[in-house]
């Protein structure tokens, strides 16, 4: 009996000693952090810290402070609060004010790890609402990065920052300059500079990437004269600082409006000020709620979105447009997803999604809605444009399909390619890169026409159809290897196509003059890269539509 069980108890044995390093105890500058060892294969594991403190509880209306450190050895094995917020469906609040926490994510290999690439994401949620943790499924946070982190050999980081009222608003002016979550996200990157190495990643070598406001936040902290030397790299997923939601044009106002609902409206703006400073976090917090129903047909989902960054002199000196040579050291990664609009169009317009007839005249009305800053002109203008294909009697899906892609358009794509042009423009050595995501949305019950949906790319870049093979085809695998190849790639090298990870197609590079994307889906090949990405109708937005007069805004 004992000469049987030998191999087992050998084979046991074996496979203990075969398994991968682990980390163990870390030293960080404010104190010991211990996480947690996941194997993810033979000679194979993931170190995951999770509730990492990278600055102290934040003060209201204040930039991120250093953290006063702890004593012992923090269990970092848990994910902390998210920041304070509005729920889901704005009838509540949830989070907490101390939030500046982060989650890493280490792979190993028989040996411990060392010089690895690192890439912090940047959730996104409309500046309104996210976490570093979001969005379960099936037990994991869709953000989990163990997958990506063991699939692409690199450091994945995923970062809390304030949303909302207490991270965005703004007097417009030095009393209250907001822009607080960008500060945050600052401390962030600055903590993963300075603390990485003991987790086995490169400091010198950081990729900044995130999507929808975390995107545009990724371009913000780009653009931003602060991040000099602290990372080398960034991806934005569907959103630009340029994009029209990603920037306060007239924070003041916003701030008496939320004023009003807590009680602090006054005539003397410093005293108005003085009571926002002093009020209840939850209440400020609930003020900053989206109604949707304030839309009713009269207006555009964009309108709603109101808090965000704003030029503050500060973190964000000037206009966006203008602090692209800031970059000029960043590789820079871009793209969106082929239908990001459909969201948002199918609250403008409600019939594009059922059997009903989308109306010229409704297609009119969102060009209104969205062109109105430059008046009536525009909406001829922009309908001719986009009807310019139609025909006399145009069908109904086509009709449908042009008023996501307007949105997708106006809210995403355009201004993207124009962040990539103004990379390139003011590129001093660095890569550029241009993609379109359009892989078939997995979301039922929407026409035939509709692809790509507004974040439906992170299920594939963060692993999901191999966590949870269950719910995916072997497709959806497919498309997940590819985007995970070329992200780390990017990551570790500044070009997709080269850093250890084999890829199905060359991914050339955009220029001043020269502008490739790729299209990324299940079936990607030499045929995936394409040119001009809808130029016709971003150099209607650049150009025709730029230069209409500006007419004055009704507030």
């Amino acid at each position: 009996m004992m000469l049987l069980l030998l191999p087992l108890v050998l084979s046991a044995a074996w496979l203990d000693t075969a398994s991968a390093a682990k980390l163990g105890v870390v030293r960080t500058e404010f104190g010991l952090v211990e996480g947690k060892n996941h194997r993810m294969g033979l000679f194979r594991s993931v170190d995951v810290f999770k509730g990492i403190p990278f600055a102290d509880k934040p003060g209201m209306f204040e930039k991120p402070k250093p953290h006063p450190g702890w004593d012992g050895v923090m269990k970092a094995t848990k994910h902390r609060d998210r920041c304070l917020q509005v729920t889901l469906l704005q009838t509540n609040t949830h989070g907490s004010e101390d939030c500046l926490y982060l989650n890493i994510f280490v792979p190993q290999g028989r040996k411990l790890s060392t010089n690895l690439a690192v890439m912090v994401y940047l959730f996104g949620g409309a500046f309104l609402l996210g976490a570093s943790n979001d969005l379960a499924i099936l037990g994991d946070s869709l953000y989990d990065g163990k997958e990506m982190a063991d699939r692409g050999g690199v450091i994945v980081v995923t970062v809390n920052y304030r949303v909302g009222t207490l991270g965005f608003l703004s007097s417009g002016d030095q009393r209250l300059p907001g822009n607080y979550g960008l500060w945050d996200q600052h401390a962030a990157i600055s903590w993963v500079h300075r603390n990485i190495a003991a987790f086995g990643g490169h400091p010198d070598n950081i990729t900044v990437f995130g999507q929808s406001a975390g995107a545009a936040s990724v371009s913000y902290q780009t653009l931003s004269p602060y991040n000099k030397g602290l990372f080398r790299r960034a991806i934005s997923q569907c959103g630009v600082a340029l994009s029209p939601w990603a920037m306060q044009r007239n924070p003041m106002n916003l701030l008496k409006k939320l004023a009003r609902k807590v009680g602090c409206w006054r005539i003397d703006e410093d005293e108005m000020l003085t009571c926002l400073k002093m009020s209840d976090p939850v209440g400020l917090t609930m003020a900053g709620k989206i109604d949707v129903l304030l839309l009713l047909g009269k207006g555009v989902v964009m309108d709603l979105l109101e808090l965000s960054p704003v030029v503050d002199g500060d973190f964000i000196p000037e206009e966006p447009s203008r602090l692209f040579h800031n970059a000029a050291q960043f590789d820079y990664m871009a793209g969106v997803n082929s239908m990001d609009g459909h969201i948002f169009a199918g609250v403008d317009v409600p019939s594009i999604n059922i059997r009903n007839d989308t109306s010229i005249e409704q297609v009119r009305n969102l060009l209104a809605g969205l062109t109105r800053e430059k008046g009536t002109a525009a909406i001829d203008s922009a309908y001719g444009v986009y009807s310019a294909g139609w025909g006399s009697h145009p069908d109904q899906a086509v009709v449908k399909k042009t008023v996501a892609d307007i949105e997708t358009d106006f809210l995403f794509l355009v201004p993207t390619q124009i962040a990539l042009q103004l990379h390139a423009d003011n590129s001093s050595g660095a890569n550029t890169y241009s993609y379109l995501f359009n892989m078939e949305t997995r979301i039922p019950g929407f026409p035939k026409w509709v692809e790509a949906e507004h974040a439906e790319d992170l299920q594939y870049l963060f692993g999901k159809p191999f966590s949870t093979p269950l719910v995916y085809f072997p497709r959806h695998r497919d498309l997940a290897g590819y985007m995970i190849a070329y992200w780390t790639n990017f990551a570790k090298t500044g070009n997709p196509n080269n850093g250890g990870s084999d890829v199905p197609a060359l991914w050339p590079p955009f220029t001043k003059h020269h502008h490739p994307y790729l299209t990324i889906n299940h079936n990607i090949d030499r045929n995936s890269i394409g040119y001009d990405l809808r130029s016709s109708y971003v150099n209607y937005w650049t150009n025709t539509y730029s230069l209409l007069p500006t007419v004055k805004r009704e507030e």
